[in-house]
């Protein structure tokens, strides 16, 4: 049974209040609501977080995963107003600290990234490094998101006052641009650049290393089964999780 991603609140509420057990249990029978798990993870976490719902769903029949990937400053609103989800990953500790109302436990770190510039395949638009960035010629994140706030800071750090052509939602709009090759270049995760492959081009900005992004994760208050959602934490935050993460480019805590 493959892990199902939801992008907004409004198809979350659908996921679980409507068709929480969308896959077959063993037996042929649907699964009880209260064998779904779902996660609000950043958008930036999409392919780790889809590979292990998978290995988790294969090591508990049943059990379904469901996955809302988006900004993780939308995710922690939707968290504090109650979304029916068991699990928040974030993509920095600001984030899910706004959230502390809403988790049933200290968050934990799992993984860790850093920012980079990334160019459509064959560098079009000849830029080799943030100083070739110019008004409207790039995209980047929105500064509520965390790609965003570290973005914010290393373009202080470099003197880059540029005007991007957009802010985008989270890291994963920004890389779609990219890759259409609507823009000469994005600020998205050193990670990112890698799940895109020979799509884009990478190039180091100074200073990225010093402004580490980490991820926590925790067990939402209102989860109805806090006891498996803690197992799947403990996944991510396992061996297991460390090799799919490390494989992604993520870096370990």
């Amino acid at each position: 049974m493959r892990a199902r991603a939801a992008a907004t609140l409004l198809t979350l509420l659908a996921v679980t209040g409507c068709s929480a057990g969308g896959g077959a249990a063993d037996d042929g029978s649907e699964p009880a609501p209260d064998d779904t798990l779902t996660v609000l993870a950043a958008a930036s976490l999409t392919e780790t977080f889809t590979t292990l719902a998978e290995e988790f769903e294969a090591e508990h029949p049943g059990v379904e995963v469901s996955l809302a990937f988006d900004s993780s400053a939308t995710l922690a609103q939707q968290a504090l107003e109650g979304a029916p989800a068991d699990l928040l990953a974030t993509a920095d500790t600001r984030t899910i600290e706004s959230a502390a109302d809403a988790l049933a436990a200290a968050p934990e770190i799992f993984a860790t990234n850093t920012l980079v510039l990334v160019v459509p395949a064959g560098n079009p638009g000849g830029v080799t490094s943030v100083d070739d960035l110019v008004d409207g010629g790039y995209v980047a994140c929105v500064e509520t998101a965390p790609c965003g706030a570290t973005w914010a800071a290393l373009a202080a750090d470099n003197g880059i006052d540029a005007d991007p052509a957009s802010l985008e939602v989270d890291v994963k709009a920004v890389l779609a641009r990219v890759v259409a090759d609507e823009v000469d270049a994005g600020i998205v995760y050193a990670t990112d650049a890698v799940a895109a492959g020979d799509a884009v081009e990478t190039i180091e900005l100074p200073g990225a290393e010093q402004q580490v992004t980490s991820y926590p994760i925790a067990v939402l208050a209102q989860s109805s089964r806090p006891d498996l959602a803690q197992e799947l934490a403990d996944l991510v935050l396992g061996e297991t999780g460390r090799q799919v993460l490390a494989d992604a480019g993520f870096g370990v805590p």
